[in-house]
């Protein structure tokens, strides 16, 4: 059975993902031979006691260490995946019972739980959700006082140890207290949209846009779309907001992945987006108003979310064509960043423009172009926010030397160039603990106790050195700002689907302001020259059995490395400190060095792994080639059959052995979802009279032993 991610560090086994937990769920009742811990790991399955003794295990190290703000209280926050409350109530009773009070904010996007917790000054915070995941799963995003980080590889080292020896909690008493601080925190959360500071807009920046809101029956539901009426959009109408539990069905960022554009017959019936209510809506309005869209009068849009309102695609409808441009987090940063340097030069230029392995080649390549400096990053939005604080603080020792040499002393500036050492040392380090950077933090917020102030508009026009953090699945962090105190702003960071969202189509509206609306929507449908992109998965597997010099680790490299060579490419092993399991091979082509690459990873939020190939345009038929080759060996070789979906997925082959299926003869729950998953495996396409067996399918048929 499938188990947690175990790094090459044998000792540094890890609960964690990417993102914290995230799993099937089920009550407990359904085990009881088993202890929570023993279900998470043998059977793959969060329950809602595992959910109360990991948060109580949290709370118990974060309160043992003194790592928490000046309140001993964690906000928590949810997705609408659990109605009935069971996994909600347990992370409170875990909270309370580990002796801190719980600041519930109730249903809420992700984003405000770390914003909400810096602005009170909580101890850190909690978000229930699995995010893009199907309904069936749920799990837990941790934040952290400290700037709203979250967990770094030895904080989870550390906090896995706690679980996994935490007994039961039923005899445990209740000892904090319970606030609910819900319309506090949604008023703020507004609020902090409508500021012309982290909205970017002015007064008529989105005036001629209709736009189609898209929550995915999540957290963001009727939230963004009051926000985006009150900063002044045409008109505003939402879709998929009802909030019954059914998060991301037919809806949301997760089904736009890979896909740059959604043509007419992919909404006919049987199409791929035929009952995605989203598209439907853009189609409908943008063919009404074709006319006035192409004179440039008006524009017919939508913003897509996740169910935990982290993530943003946008859609726009393309008139010229009949069709809709989808942009992804690769195009929506690049735009941000345009935006930035165009607007505001002189603050920017040289930022930092970060970018996740996932991306486009040539979104950095188009960044250099601008005048940032490109830094590519694992996979992760932690890395990026671990980026970012490593910038802020570096930034804050620039200006404290600033002020030691004309305000200080001697003594101040020899201060300052030792902790400016423990930074950069710590910078260099494979991992880092909270523990580790709150200390070097505190040496700092001394020195600035000690110094005459700058004032906050000194701070912020000599600011964080950072243009955009992104990653291609959506999650775009810009610097926003919350006031604490009247006129006390404070820079926050995190991924903010609906930041991200507003942002865009303010850049988009003051970069192409003058253009014409066949222009705007050929630079808006390709912002930079794409490279090639393509991702290639394998699901319900033996996670485990891929880390860094295992078996199939080792037959993997040497078959690419090996396939690249004979192909005319260089190869280059990559390291990365932060994800050292993951396998990238950096590529270059010809003289000139065309870059490209291929990187295999577990996925840390779903149970599948992934063949991923960047390159360009001229690379796309080599990497496919061995893509192809990557993945069938992936298959061969890690496939779990006691992995409960993958017998759901035999089954599902069998029938589509001979004949086509359709899809109202798939089954019940969780065969819908696992025929889905087999397309995104490429097992099968779908038309109108049921899904196929594809090439790759009917190999995997034949090979299979099951």
């Amino acid at each position: 059975m499938t188990q947690s991610k175990i790094s090459s560090d044998k000792s540094a086994f890890r609960l964690q993902g990417t993102d914290g937990i995230r799993r099937e769920v089920a009550l407990q009742s359904r085990f009881p031979k088993l202890s929570p811990q023993q279900v998470f790991l043998k059977k793959g399955i969060i329950t809602e006691e595992f959910m109360e003794r990991y948060v109580y295990a949290h709370v118990r190290l974060t309160l043992k260490n003194k790592l928490h703000g000046k309140e001993k209280a964690f906000v928590i926050g949810w997705d609408p995946r659990d109605p009935k409350g069971h996994y909600t109530d347990a992370v409170i009773r875990g909270i309370r019972k580990a002796g801190a009070e719980a600041w519930v904010i109730g249903t809420a996007p992700t984003p405000l739980v770390p914003m909400f917790m810096q602005l009170k000054n909580a101890a850190g915070g909690f978000m229930v959700t699995a995010s893009h995941n199907p309904k069936d799963q749920n799990g837990i995003k941790i934040f952290l006082a400290y700037r709203g980080l979250k967990l770094l590889p030895e904080n989870d080292v550390a906090l896995t140890h706690a679980v996994l020896k935490q007994g039961s909690l039923k005899s445990t008493k209740v000892k904090g207290g319970k606030s609910d601080l819900g319309k506090e925190a949604l008023r703020f959360f507004e609020e902090f949209h409508l500021s012309p500071l982290n909205s970017w807009a002015d007064e008529q920046s989105f005036s001629k846009i209709i736009l189609v809101v898209d929550p995915a029956r999540g957290s963001l539901a009727k939230i963004a779309a009051n926000v985006f009426k009150k900063i002044g959009f045409k008109a505003v109408h939402e879709v998929n907001a009802k909030q019954d539990g059914d998060v991301n069905h037919l809806s949301g960022v997760a089904d736009l992945e890979g896909v740059p554009l959604i043509s007419a017959d992919m909404i006919d019936k049987g199409g791929k987006f035929s009952r995605h209510k989203a598209p439907l809506t853009l189609f409908e309005l943008g063919r009404k108003y074709r006319d006035k869209i192409k004179k440039g009068s008006l524009r017919v849009s939508a913003a897509v979310f996740d169910a935990d309102g982290d993530r943003f695609y946008r859609m726009d409808y393309d008139p010229f064509n009949d069709r809709i441009l989808v942009l992804s987090g690769d195009e929506t940063a690049y735009l941000q960043a345009r935006f930035l340097i165009k607007k505001f030069p002189d603050r920017h230029l040289a930022d930092s423009y970060i970018h996740t392995v996932e991306s486009d080649l040539n979104t950095g390549v188009a960044a250099e172009a601008l005048g940032l400096q490109r830094d590519l990053s694992p996979v992760g939005d932690k890395w990026i926010l671990w980026k970012i604080v490593l910038m802020s603080s570096l930034n804050r020792i620039k200006i404290l030397t600033h002020q030691a040499k004309y305000q200080g002393t001697q003594k101040d500036l020899k201060e300052i160039k030792s902790v400016s050492k423990k930074w950069k040392l710590a910078s260099k380090k494979n991992s880092m603990d909270i523990q580790t950077l709150t200390s070097l933090d505190m040496d700092l917020d001394k020195m600035e106790e000690r110094l005459p102030p700058l004032g906050p508009e000194f701070e912020m026009e000599h600011g964080i050195p950072l243009a955009v953090g992104s990653e291609e699945t959506g999650h775009n962090i810009t610097t926003g700002y919350i006031e604490k105190q009247p006129g006390d702003y404070s820079p926050v960071h995190c991924g903010n689907g609906l930041k991200s969202a507003l942002n865009t189509f303010a850049a988009t509206e003051y970069l192409f302001k003058t253009t014409s609306a066949k222009s705007y929507f050929a630079q808006l449908g390709k912002p930079f020259t794409p490279g090639f992109k393509g991702t290639f998965y394998a699901y319900y597997i033996d996670q485990p059995a891929f880390y860094k010099d295992s078996g199939v680790w080792k037959k993997i490299k040497n078959l690419l490395s090996r396939y690249a060579k004979e192909n005319g490419y260089t190869v280059k092993h990559r390291v990365f400190p932060a994800d050292p399991d993951m396998l990238y091979l950096a590529l270059t082509y010809g003289e000139k060095r065309r870059p490209a690459a291929i990187f295999v990873r577990n996925s840390g939020t779903e149970n599948k792994i992934s063949v991923n190939l960047r390159g360009a345009r001229g690379d796309k038929k080599f990497l496919c080639q061995a893509g192809e080759e990557g993945v069938r060996l992936l298959m061969r070789e890690m496939k779990d059959p006691e992995h409960p979906l993958f017998k759901v997925e035999q089954s599902l082959l069998q029938k589509l052995k001979s004949s086509l299926l359709p899809e109202n003869k798939a089954g019940t729950d969780p065969a819908p979802r696992v025929l889905m998953e087999m397309g995104k495996q490429g097992f099968t396409t779908h038309s109108q009279n049921g899904y196929q067996l594809t090439p790759r399918g009917t190999w995997y048929l034949k090979q299979s032993k099951y």
